[in-house]
């Protein structure tokens, strides 16, 4: 400051400060101009007035110039400098490519964090962005606190996985023990100056009542006391910010073994702990780990004040003080049930929350196929139910919150009446100097008795943490030596199994694979064939290790690439899933970009391989990310590839593309082992081994094992069925087919062009608020319940406490002698009565104060939860492919646990903190009104610090809310993706992601709480100069100009001003941070929702549709206002009770039909009737309710068989056991211990993706519509078991009109009707007959194609493929 003031002449400062500085040199005049005339009157004059009110007028001169020299604008102020260090404004910082001043900072800077000035400099001047904040310091990144954790705990272990709560506390604090030793010198140097104060109280007391003891003995007691109470702000500020630094890097080591062991878990622990559980212990349990750090040091600090706070009322007030010790125990030993009581609440808590997270993380990764089905309302109850449950013991929590509030506040009064009366039945004298040191010394008592019930609030919650946490680590890992690694130099086996029996229970009597051995040489092409759950994809399993071995032995020689029958894609660039970590090789990439058919898809894409992937890869189709995978798998260049049945996502020339130039091409040296329901695929392996009830039952080659069994014969012979119905074909139409093969060969368009026309990439950076948080966001808050008509009576009850409380300290000040010689103004027992009197009035309000707020928070948190989920569950479906789940996830659980928890506290904090202050200054100002002519300079510049910082504060707060949810995606993308990483060994290098954004969350969360700091010194060292000059004005004043008592009770609140003064400021920017919770879930209740559920005025008849016609009348359609359009003016009308195929290239708009149909997207132009009814014309739920789909990608809930069947429960038992006899499923389900009530768990990963696929089936053959949509709805079921699902559909939908979009030609050869489109035009529709009459027809040229690719010359392409 003083170095601007000398260069004052180039300054600029705001009108305020030059008015005030005007109004300051008019007093400085006023006082001399009084100290004259008192002089030239009484002939006497204090030297202390004159020199001080010539200095006073000396500074209001120079200040004065100072304003008239300045410019006149206040664009550029004093505070748009960093003021704070001296370090020129043009070196702003980058934090991307900086380290934390932090790191290299002088200890001046250190002790004063002007090191964080330069950013909050940047603040001022602009928004923040993460780029702008600068990387940690090497010992708070997580990358060194994760080693020292999980080194600890692996000792603690000692090789078992089973770790205790108190294992995980002890490694924690072996993580962070810099931190804790250096902050409890902190808190130990706090604690000990913060009772020097109510210790010289009475000195300073009997010094004003005229009992000086030594010469400038008043001095003395004001330098003591600054001295105090600067160690006490220094201390306090640095403890805090240690104490959160501690908290940050427990945090981050928490996460990431929490990640880490998510990359480890055995498939059996997997299925007993879901997505979003596990998610809830990284937002919720790790973070609340990372709190305590304030409350660390809490338990024996609270010791020490108690202890000290005796020592002081022993010297006052003598064996008075021991009742006051028995008082305070008892308090805190009534705390003993109430804290068992809020575990218990806590515990059960945060229990519902975890089953509202799974079943949230469920219904978000599903909402597709609820809108489709017209199911998300009955699961948006499910999940209101859950939280019913949740607000039950959330309600029982913050009213026994609010019953330990009234507690602690009425026990300082409860203690201090104690204490007075024990002096008055022992006679002691009460005398005013005792009595204010004894009442500053409960005023400080207050904080641990006021800070226990946060405390052991915040100990209860961290114990429940820790003890989720600690069993979630003590989860069995997948078996570290399942299989055996075979020297890459050894002999020519690649994987070998010899007597394997494998169970993903261990504890089950019936293993899944039993008897299992083969070898399988290096570059042998190995099939797996067999009927649907006949254990197929377990074999795969088993080799890459993911499955749990009760004996035998696998060994296997090389790397592995495995590609999944359920695609995993990442969210991030085309490009950086194909490479998976591997440098860019042009060559190579290009090479095997060609080989998956890729190249036109990206030539479609705006964006080509540097298009987003959305979550899950939304905006791709399924056989889009099929062929992602497939090249990611190519890419890697491994010695051993295992497929999961990946060529049935994809249409038939596609399959026969990517067999050939995959399987038969690139890798024609790898040793492949493939699943497959294509019985053409088989007869080009050296090897194939056919699966039933988890055994190979025939191995061999294909015409050796045709011949031998009569398994194999079933399936081929199912095959062969399904090929009858092509007999008709005559030759020359197969000879064709090689031509229409190698035109199309040119013209594969992407899987869903809609999906890549988009001209911004489709999930952009999570959005969030700049600038200041706007008083509407507060106004929304606080008026949401009940519309604000409580929040008056919440203020009332505070101001009645704080004029009550102040009315007690003043009567005991007022009504005791200031020494023993002079006799009490009132006796005794009315001192006391009046007294406690006052004194639990203030405790009753504080009741009220609390109930009241518990109330309007608890209303709040429930209106802004339901109204974010209605508007979540009505969004359209755009909304769910451009935003992640980890978005969503992160405001349902981490923003929803502030507003249920924090919200309204802190607001109130900060709004009783205001009352306190004005208390303490109006108390003061009773003495010595002069206060005021420091004190509204100071407010002033506190107002301007808190300025100046705040917009720095509040972007680093949105920055941790935008920076956390990169992290749980990346554990969601990685828990579903874990066999795929493990199988690439990819690992380490997922860990290296996942602490990257973990250090990332931390970066803003660091520099925040720093920040934090820095403002708060700052105020300190204002307040502190306040209490300095109402210290000096009264040591000033003549003796008996003021009552010393009175003065004595002026100083103990003086000597809370500090404290005061930075708990409101602390509370600002605590709310500030807690408000952007509210904020971003006020964001998502207002997202556009879809149109309505339904019309009254426009609803169709019960039994509607009757006949099931469909008519499109120039449909037009596109996904975006400048976008071109996908469907372009189609007509055509699918008959009722008519079967019609759909058919087409990829990208010819197949999947936008069936959207639109059922409204997911809406018609541009155009429209389509169904039974001469407008669709757009009814409601939502009027039409897709009377609609039935079997989707691509069959979908199973977590829960029962019969609730998977029968979401809404409209169907009897019988009903649905006959329903899965119809679809093959009965017999698997009777011979479960549970029936209909057997468990289903996540994603029904408990069942093959075929049998998830006939449960879908059972679906619609519950529903019995009219309108029934088969999209690829058997491309993941074998030939037999797909010939099943068509006779069944045939037998039961005879009167309805069924649409199927097949890639098996088989699937729609025997509709009634065939619908071949192209670039989103009709290009044929009639019957196939006709159209197969008709050589040089689409339809014609993809059933020779597809003739020609199932017929057994497969046999020779294979050999022609070795030489």
């Amino acid at each position: 400051m003083q170095t601007h003031l000398i260069n004052s002449n180039e300054r600029n400062y705001p009108l305020v400060l030059r008015l005030w500085w005007g109004v300051f040199f008019s007093i400085s005049c006023y006082c001399l101009v009084t100290d004259f005339l008192y002089y030239k009157r009484y002939r006497y004059s204090s030297s202390l007035f004159w020199s001080s009110d010539t200095v006073s007028l000396v500074m209001g001169v120079f200040l004065c110039c100072i304003g008239c020299r300045s410019k006149g604008n206040d664009e550029y102020d004093l505070l748009h400098e960093p003021l704070m260090n001296g370090i020129d404004s043009d070196d702003s910082p980058k934090g991307e490519g900086t380290l934390t001043p932090y790191a290299e900072a002088s200890v001046f800077s250190l002790f004063t964090f002007s090191w964080m000035s330069p950013l909050i400099s940047l603040g001022y001047k602009k928004t923040l962005d993460l780029e702008d904040v600068p990387q940690l310091e090497i010992s708070d990144t997580v990358k060194t606190a994760f080693p020292l954790l999980n080194d600890k705990l692996d000792s603690y272990c000692g090789g078992s996985n089973k770790v205790s709560t108190l294992m995980l506390a002890k490694a924690l604090i072996f993580t962070i023990r810099k931190e804790i030793a250096l902050s409890a010198i902190y808190v130990l140097v706090n604690t000990l100056a913060s009772y020097v104060g109510p210790y010289l109280i009475e000195t300073f007391v009997q010094y004003l009542n005229g009992n000086q003891t030594f010469k400038h003995e008043g001095y003395i007691l004001v330098s003591a006391f600054f001295a105090a109470k600067l160690f006490e702000c220094l201390a306090q500020r640095h403890w805090a910010f240690k104490a959160q630094q501690a908290g940050y890097r427990a945090r981050a080591a928490v996460v990431a073994k929490i990640y880490n062991k998510g990359l480890t878990l055995s498939g059996q622990s997997r299925q007993g702990h879901t997505t979003g559980e596990i998610i809830n212990f990284m937002s919720v349990d790790a973070e609340r780990i990372g709190d305590f750090g304030w409350y660390m040091h809490d338990p024996w600090m609270i010791v020490l004040q108690v202890a000290l706070a005796l020592a002081i009322l022993y010297r006052d007030l003598g064996l008075a003080s021991v009742a006051a010790l028995v008082a305070t125990l008892l308090v805190m030993f009534a705390n003993v049930p109430l804290s068992k009581l809020q575990e218990k609440f806590q515990d059960k808590l945060m229990k519902s929350k975890d089953k509202r997270m799974k079943a949230t993380s469920e219904v978000l990764r599903n909402m597709r196929i609820l809108k489709l089905q017209a199911w998300e309302l009955k699961f948006m109850s499910k999940i209101l139910d859950f939280r019913n449950v949740e607000t039950g013991w959330l309600r029982k929590y913050l009213y026994s919150l609010s019953v330990s509030t009234f507690f602690f506040w009425g026990a300082p009064i409860f203690v201090s009446v104690v204490t007075f009366g024990t002096c008055l039945l022992l006679g002691i004298p009460l005398e005013s100097g005792k009595i204010l040191s004894a009442l500053a010394t409960f005023r400080i008592l207050k904080e641990p008795i006021y800070v226990l019930p946060d405390l052991i609030s915040t100990i209860v919650q961290t114990k429940v943490s820790l003890n989720r946490i600690a069993s979630f680590l003590s989860l069995d890992d997948l078996q570290p030596d399942v299989v055996e690694k075979l020297p890459d130099s050894g002999s020519g086996t690649a994987v070998e199994v010899v007597h394997g029996i494998f169970s993903w229970d261990l504890l089950s009597p019936s293993p899944a694979l039993k008897d299992i051995n083969f070898t399988v040489t290096r570059g042998m092409r190995v099939a797996i064939c067999g009927t649907v759950g006949s254990g197929k994809s377990s074999l795969l399993s088993c080799i890459l290790g993911e499955m749990p071995k009760v004996s035998g032995v696998i060994r296997l020689s090389g790397t592995k690439a495995y590609v999944a029958q359920t695609p995993w894609v990442q969210s991030g660039k085309i490009e950086e899933n194909i490479l998976f970590g591997k440098e860019m090789d042009r060559q190579r990439y290009n090479r095997v970009l060609e080989a998956c058919s890729l190249n036109k898809d990206l030539e479609i894409l705006s964006f080509g391989d540097q298009t987003v992937i959305g979550e899950r890869g939304i905006n791709l189709s399924g056989g889009q990310k099929q062929r992602i995978q497939i090249a990611r798998a190519l890419y890697q260049d491994a010695d051993i590839y295992l497929f999961d049945d990946p060529f049935s996502a994809v249409d038939a020339h596609t399959g026969s593309h990517l067999f050939n130039e995959c399987i038969l091409g690139l890798l024609d040296s790898k040793t492949v082992i493939y699943v497959t329901h294509q019985v053409e695929f088989l007869p080009a392996a050296d090897l194939i081994m056919v699966m039933k009830d988890g055994e190979i039952k025939q191995a061999g080659k294909y015409n050796d094992i045709l011949e031998s069994g009569s398994d194999f014969m079933e399936l081929v012979g199912a095959h062969e069925e399904a090929l009858s119905a092509l007999d008709s074909i005559n030759t020359g139409t197969r000879a064709s087919s090689k031509e229409s093969t190698s035109k199309s060969a040119n013209s594969v368009q992407e899987e869903e062009r809609e999906n890549g026309e988009r001209k911004e990439q489709l999930v952009q950076e999570e959005e969030r608020e700049k600038g200041k948080v706007g008083l509407s966001v507060y106004w929304k808050y606080i008026t949401t319940a009940y519309g604000g008509a409580l929040v008056p009576l919440v203020l009332l009850a505070q101001v009645l406490y704080q004029v009550l409380q102040i009315g007690s300290n003043y009567w005991m000040a007022w009504a005791t002698p200031v020494s023993s010689d002079v006799a009490p103004p009132v006796v005794g027992s009315t001192l006391i009565l009046v007294y406690a009197a006052l004194s639990f009035g203030s405790a009753f309000c504080v009741f009220g104060r609390a109930l009241l707020t518990v109330k309007i928070g608890f209303e709040t948190a429930n209106i802004l939860f339901n109204k974010m989920h209605t508007c979540i569950f009505r969004a359209p479906m755009s909304f769910f492919d451009s935003t992640p789940c980890g978005r969503i996830l992160s405001r349902a659980s981490g923003d929803q646990s502030t507003v249920d928890l924090s919200m309204a506290p802190v607001i109130g904090q900060f709004v009783f903190g205001i009352v306190q202050l004005v208390g303490a200054i109006a108390v003061m100002s009773q003495v010595a009104w002069q206060v005021f002519i420091i004190f509204i300079p100071i407010v002033a510049l506190s107002i301007w610090l808190q300025q100046y910082y705040i917009g720095a504060a509040r972007e680093l707060a949105r920055l941790c809310g935008v920076c956390k949810a990169p992290v749980i995606q990346l554990f969601s993308e990685t828990l579903s993706g874990s066999s795929t990483i493990r199988s690439f060994d990819q690992e380490s290098r997922f860990r290296d992601m996942s602490m990257t954004l973990i250090d990332g969350y931390s970066r803003p969360k660091f520099h925040n709480s720093a920040a934090m700091e820095w403002l708060g010194l700052r105020l300190d060292m204002l307040s502190l100069l306040t209490f300095a000059f109402s210290l000096i004005f009264l040591i000033s004043i003549p003796e008996g100009t003021i009552n010393p008592s009175v003065a004595g009770l002026a100083v103990t609140y003086g000597l809370n001003l500090n404290m005061l003064q930075a708990w409101v400021v602390w509370c600002l920017c605590s709310m500030e941070n807690n408000i952007i919770s509210v904020e971003r879930i006020l964001q998502y209740t207002s997202i556009p929702i879809e149109p309505p559920l339904t019309i009254e005025s426009s609803k169709p008849h019960n039994n509607w549709p009757i006949h099931g016609e469909v008519t499109m009348q120039d449909l037009q359609v596109r996904y975006g206002p400048h976008m071109p359009f996908v469907l372009r003016g189609l007509t055509c009308t699918f008959f009722g009770g008519k079967r019609t195929g759909i058919v087409g290239r990829t990208g010819s708009g197949k999947s936008t039909l069936i959207q639109t149909l059922f409204r997911i997207v809406e018609p541009t132009f155009g429209q389509i009737l169904i039974d001469g009814i407008q669709i757009s014309s009814i409601g939502l739920h009027d039409l897709r309710s009377r609609l039935s789909i079997i989707p691509q990608e069959p979908t199973m809930f977590e829960g029962t068989v019969r609730s998977n069947l029968d979401p809404l429960e409209e169907h009897t038992d019988k009903q649905i056991w006959e329903v899965l006899d119809k679809c093959q499923l009965g017999d698997e389900v009777r011979r479960k211990a549970g029936k209909l009530d057997s468990a289903v768990s996540e994603n029904g990963e408990n069942w093959s993706v075929g049998q998830r696929q006939l449960v879908c089936l059972g679906r619609v053959l519950l529903k019995r519509s009219r309108v029934l949509v088969l999209d690829e709805a058997t491309a993941s079921v074998d030939t037999a078991t797909d010939n099943l699902i068509q006779q069944t559909l045939k037998k039961h939908f005879t009167d309805s009109t069924v649409i199927t979009i097949a890639h098996r030609i088989t699937s729609v050869i025997d509709s009634d009707m065939v619908l071949v489109l192209d670039n989103g035009l009709v290009k044929e529709y009639d019957s196939p007959e006709k159209l197969l009459e008709d050589k040089s027809s689409s339809f014609s040229k993809l059933v020779a194609e597809y003739s020609m690719r199932s017929s057994s010359s497969f046999e020779n392409l294979s050999n022609n493929a070795r030489v």
